[in-house]
């Protein structure tokens, strides 16, 4: 029963750190709880959808099914009680009153509540008033209290009850819960145990619809301080029956070290005991020593505690004996990663919006740094997946894991170079091995783990938007070889790799010439390797137990915004191990990349309206989008990282100029074309239709709609604005959507998650018109990344989330959807 009721108190201190942001006094325009969007598109009311009915609807639909629920608990409770004082009792009168504490008045407050809100929905007036209902509601919440003390007791009655009579285990599991009015024969059988947590799980969710209900009613509309009155008592309840939960931990952020020579150093996850720890490794020029932060008082200088240390002499990148079993690495879903993403922007957004509103207070900005801090040391723990591992010559094994094969490369590397000379293994006594250890603090080289928190306030925030990237040629190559190139671009502290030249084979002096464009989220370095392929498996390196090309050299550059943020193409060369890679670079700003501009000639398809193109075809579906699809379909689902990778420039350009020309070998360059070309053109034409395909005009609905917190609410909500789009682009929406499922079900094989591709095609899908970007007084593009682009990605992911959508459906069901959650 305890982890019952963690899991209760757990579910409402989620609720609560959600409300972390939310101070005394009311919610101003300056409040994180008032959306981008909210304050950016002020003006749009009139036009938008009515969002206040729309969540008044949708709670409406969730409190039908609440009453419903315990309805469904007070059924067996009058029989129960009746039978108590015959002499075949199934339950003593005090044993009933226990289990069913306070549901008959819970279930009278609702019904009340509901039988009051009802009528106002269905004749719905901008100036009616609802605040006194919801006041009244939350002026109730003493017997939620009393139910909620009493519910530990109640739940472990019930289940004694139900192991000591048979009678009443098949009632407690057979409670028969009544679907809504207009639902044909919806009956579902709850056990009782599901049913007593409603209520709880009730409180959060009236505390989430007060915030939504807040976000749209205006301040001088008569609601508004009753509802703020009615979120207060709430929010109190809420905190006084989480007084009990212990602090959430806080992340330990760690510093670095030094010794004899100190050659390199760096943070990097050690897989140990079958977790994850951040480890600073210090490379001396005759031994590698891993450490630790060791936790001190308040004042106390910092100091390293030393967890091993392997001579260079004795160490070793293969283990004497191949079949020695490695370590499971455990990987998280790519979603937990991307989830983190997202809320780390969000929190980034909020800084700068307190930073605004504080004018030098800086008491909420600490909180949310800390927060902050703590989100991207979990980042930079479990993102991570590439294994380094080494070996002592003596038994000890170490297993390491790093974003990116450069790292890898570096550090075996460096231990190589020292490795040649000669070295002699040295055994170091404890007074030795602490002296060293504390001079780590004072020689490191890098002092910080790499998160935002740790930087400067001046730093370069990175650039956001699109970097062209034309990788031309390299010399420099003593023997022939099959030779590729791929880019790797920083992104929130690690690296992700974006795009892969094809094969050159057989040469000294590959001539590539393809272009890339690389979406950049803050990114300030850009990463060539160059590999050689090999053919033959059996002469392919064993990296780390993982088969892998030969890394020939690798380079970076620092994506410098005066040199890369002119309009020419900057060229430049990287030199790797003797070998010369020519390239050439220029970069498209976030806010120029968001501008449309519609096609002159109306022949073609890129550019031009979608309901134009499709009534030109006859076609409910542009034709380029159904054959792009079926080409992916056939034979790029399984492709690592398709719609993330980038396609050869000139290849996408190619097609395009085919599609907008209606050539007719358009099916035989399809079955030619490189599949990441082929993603690549579908990308593009959702890019330059003329406006985006979830239009301009409901733009700031789906922004207010994917902000709101109650789920039936944001369900009533987002299936409002899919059926207030026009048809060719809902249909054309629905047929993508289906396509980017079946895509993230081949997520174990290509590496694209619903996450990812809610990434790559949210900001596509839906963007602000220019319009609406002026009106926000957004003139930067980073400004335009934090404060909207997470949302887009939100809106996407909540429909690839979502079951099947069908269009008939979402055309024939007019009234509200609602949820149970």
């Amino acid at each position: 029963m305890e982890e019952e009721e963690e899991e209760v108190l757990g579910y409402l201190d989620k609720v609560l750190e959600d409300e972390d942001l939310f101070e005394e006094g009311e919610p101003d325009a300056e409040s994180p709880l008032v959306t981008p969007a909210r304050r950016h598109f002020e003006g749009d009311v009139e036009k938008g959808l009515e969002m206040k009915k729309l969540v008044l609807s949708g709670f409406l639909a969730s409190e039908e099914i609440y009453i419903n629920q315990l309805e469904a608990l007070l059924l067996p409770m009058r029989p129960l009680k009746a039978t108590a004082t015959t002499s075949q009792p199934v339950l003593t009168i005090q044993q009933v009153e226990t289990i069913f504490y306070k549901i008959q008045d819970i279930f009278e407050i609702h019904k009340e509540f509901y039988d009051a809100l009802f009528p106002h929905i269905q004749q719905w007036d901008e100036k009616v008033a609802v605040g006194h209902l919801f006041q009244k509601l939350a002026s109730q919440l003493g017997v939620y209290k009393a139910f909620v003390d009493n519910y530990k007791v109640a739940v472990e009655t019930a289940e004694k009850c139900s192991q000591a009579n048979i009678q009443f285990q098949k009632i407690s599991e057979n409670l028969k819960v009544k679907g809504p009015k207009d639902a044909k024969d919806c009956t579902t059988i709850v056990n009782m145990e599901a049913l007593l947590y409603k209520p709880i799980d009730r409180v959060t969710r009236s505390t989430l619809v007060l915030h939504d209900l807040l976000k749209h009613t205006p301040k001088d509309h008569p609601d508004f301080p009753l509802l703020q009155d009615a979120l207060r008592i709430s929010q109190n309840f809420l905190s006084s029956i989480n007084e009990e939960i212990d602090p959430r931990r806080t992340a330990v952020t760690t510093p670095k070290g030094e010794a004899r020579q100190l050659v390199k150093d760096g943070f990097l996850v050690e897989v140990s005991e079958g977790s994850r720890k951040l480890r600073h490794l210090f490379l001396f020029t005759d031994l590698l020593l891993c450490a630790k932060m060791k936790k001190t008082s308040a004042g106390r200088q910092q100091q390293y505690e030393c967890k091993w240390y392997i001579p260079l002499a004795d160490l070793t990148f293969q283990t004497l004996d191949d079949s020695d079993s490695c370590p499971h690495i455990q990987v998280l879903p790519e979603h937990e990663i991307e989830d983190m993403k997202i809320k780390i922007s969000v929190i980034k957004s909020e800084i700068q919006k307190e930073k605004k509103a504080l004018k030098g207070q800086s008491r909420g900005v600490e909180r949310l740094r800390k927060k902050m801090n703590e989100q991207e040391s979990w980042l930079l723990l479990h993102s991570p997946t590439i294994p380094f591992r080494i070996h002592n010559k003596h038994g000890k094994s170490c297993l390491f894991l790093l974003s990116s094969d450069y790292e890898r490369s570096e550090w075996r590397e460096s231990i190589q170079k020292l490795q040649k000379k000669d070295l002699l293994a040295c055994v170091l006594s404890s007074v030795e091995l602490q002296v060293l250890t504390s001079s780590c603090f004072k020689l490191r080289t890098v002092h910080n783990i790499p998160v935002t928190s740790n930087k400067d306030e001046e730093e370069t925030p990175g650039l956001y938007g699109f970097l062209h990237v034309i990788v031309h040629s390299a010399t420099g190559f003593n023997d022939s070889a099959n030779l590729y190139c791929t880019l790797e671009v920083d992104s929130y502290g690690y690296f992700v790799s974006k795009a892969k030249t094809r094969v050159f084979r057989d040469t000294t002096e590959p001539q590539w010439n393809e272009e890339f464009e690389i979406e950049l989220e803050g990114s300030q370095c850009l990463r060539i390797l160059c590999y050689e392929q090999c053919y033959d498996k059996t002469k392919l390196n064993k990296d780390d137990n993982e088969i892998v090309d030969k890394i020939m050299g690798k380079g970076q550059v620092q994506l410098d915004p005066q040199t890369v943020q002119s309009k020419n193409w900057h060229m430049d060369v990287i030199e790797m191990n003797g070998i010369k890679v020519e390239f050439s670079m220029k970069f498209t700003s976030r806010d120029l990349s968001l501008k449309r501009t519609p096609s002159k000639k109306q022949s073609g398809v890129f550019g031009v309206k979608i309901s134009v193109v499709t009534k030109r075809e006859r076609s409910k579906v542009p034709y380029i989008v159904r054959q792009c699809i079926e080409e992916v379909e056939k034979r790029g689902i399984d492709e690592v990282g398709i719609y993330r990778i980038s396609g050869v420039a000139t290849d996408i350009q190619a097609l395009k100029a085919a599609f907008d020309t209606n050539t007719k070998d358009i099916l035989v360059m399809l079955s030619d074309m490189d599949i990441n070309a082929i993603a690549g053109t579908l990308k593009l034409y959702f890019r330059e239709l003329p406006e985006p395909l979830l239009t301009d005009r409901l733009y700031p609905a789906f922004m207010e709609g994917i902000a709101l917190s109650d789920p039936a609410a944001k369900e009533n909500c987002m299936m409002h604005l899919l059926r207030s789009l026009p048809d060719p682009n809902l249909i054309t929406f629905l047929s993508l959507l289906e396509h980017l499922k079946r895509v993230a079900e081949k997520e174990p094989v290509n590496k694209m998650s619903l996450h990812n591709l809610g990434t790559v095609f949210g900001p596509t899908l839906l963007r602000p018109s220019e319009s609406e970007i002026s009106k926000a007084h957004i003139t930067t593009a980073s400004d335009i990344w934090s404060h909207d682009v997470m949302a887009q990605v939100q809106v996407l992911l909540y429909y690839l989330q979502h079951p099947p959508i069908s269009f008939a459906e979402l055309k024939r069901n007019t009234l509200y959807f609602s949820t149970d959650v």
